[in-house]
């Protein structure tokens, strides 16, 4: 499965989606054109690990519509992020191999 992400890897997701054989590409930033060079057409699923970035997960949506939203990061996310994210994990509360797994 391809997944884009943004944001940094401070808790090993990379590695994690890796070893579970997802094809990962990051995109530094969560604007259109950094999102449109990591993939995110053809992504089943965007994981954000960063909530100051959570106007990208509006715009991952408007780029690929059924693309699956993670948000794997500490912290909330506003109202507006929170309603188009299909799922939110505290890393802290689950590790990144858990959160791999859950995933395939």
């Amino acid at each position: 499965m391809n997944v884009t992400v943004v944001g940094p890897d401070a808790n090993g997701i990379v590695g994690a989606l890796e070893g579970e054989g997802h094809q990962v590409a990051a995109a530094p930033v969560g604007n259109r054109p950094g999102l449109e060079e990591a993939g995110i057409h053809d992504a089943a699923v965007y994981l954000l690990t960063d909530v100051e970035q959570a106007t990208s997960i509006a715009v991952a949506k408007d780029l690929n519509e059924g693309v699956r939203v993670v948000v794997y990061a500490e912290g909330s996310l506003p109202d507006f992020a929170r309603r188009q994210a299909d799922l939110l994990v505290d890393p802290d509360l689950l590790g990144p191999e858990a959160v791999a797994e859950e995933l395939s």
